[in-house]
Order: structure tokens, then C-alpha cells, then sequence
């Protein structure tokens, strides 16, 4: 997991604006399946949401959990709603180059 500065947190914030939910945690919770469907689309896309449906008054800790099984980044967490970015390793395949 890599430290982002504070301009880099703002700028993937703003590019995240527009973005929907791609994984929602709901009444299963963190499982294995989950933290595969996270990094799947880590993979594709760089920067995604996740909405917390159902465990919302621990999503401080499940979201501490699912960026260290993911080696990503918490960007930002608003509301029921986080945001990770993990950069491609992929040098050709990066959408977002700092």
C-alpha cells in the first residue's frame, strides 16, 4: 500500500466524483469472494467505489481490512461510501500516472 499525498487524495476524489459503486458490501459481509471482486476491479480500473449496504456502523474497520488484503489505498471514505485506488503495476495499462 502506498502513501498518497494530500494533492494526489484530492485529485482521485475529483475524478472518482462521477463514479458508481462497483463492489457493495452487504449482509455477507467481508468474504473471500468479496476481497476478489475488489481486486479484480482494482485491476481494471485503478480507481473504484464501494457502498456499504449493510454493516455501516463498522465500515471503519472492514474498509481497514479490505485495503491491507488488497494492497490498495483508502482515498477517501464519504458517508456509507469508500473510494480505494491501487496502481496498475502495468506500466501500459495505467490510466492514472502521478
Amino acid at each position: 500500500m502506498k502513501l498518497l499525498s494530500g494533492s494526489q487524495k484530492r485529485s482521485l476524489k475529483s475524478q472518482a466524483h462521477h463514479l458508481k459503486p462497483v463492489v457493495l458490501v452487504g449482509r455477507n459481509g467481508i468474504t473471500d469472494s468479496l476481497i476478489e471482486a475488489v481486486g479484480k476491479a482494482l485491476d481494471d480500473h485503478e480507481l473504484i467505489k464501494i457502498k456499504f449496504l449493510e454493516f455501516k456502523d463498522e465500515k471503519k474497520d472492514l474498509i481497514e481490512d479490505i485495503v491491507s488484503r488488497t494492497a490498495s489505498s483508502l482515498v477517501a471514505l464519504i458517508g456509507n461510501m469508500a473510494i480505494l485506488f491501487r496502481q496498475n503495476k502495468d506500466v501500459k495499462k495505467r490510466r492514472i500516472v502521478f
